[in-house]
């Protein structure tokens, strides 16, 4: 398990019933973003990521 894995398993624990919009998920990764300005990067990559997973690979 990735150190990473921890917070993605609370996640999972504490609000994997819940059903939420991407609307919402993306005002609150704005949000993050705005209390931890040092982390713009990485969110920004996981959105880009998210955004394009139907994407076909370019690789």
């Amino acid at each position: 398990m990735y150190y990473t894995d921890r917070g993605i398993e609370e996640l999972e624990a504490r609000r994997g019933e819940e059903q939420v919009s991407l609307s919402w998920v993306a005002e609150q990764l704005r949000t993050f973003t705005d209390v931890h300005p040092e982390f713009e990067t990485p969110v920004d990559r996981l959105a880009t990521w998210l955004a394009r997973l139907d994407d076909e690979d370019e690789e």
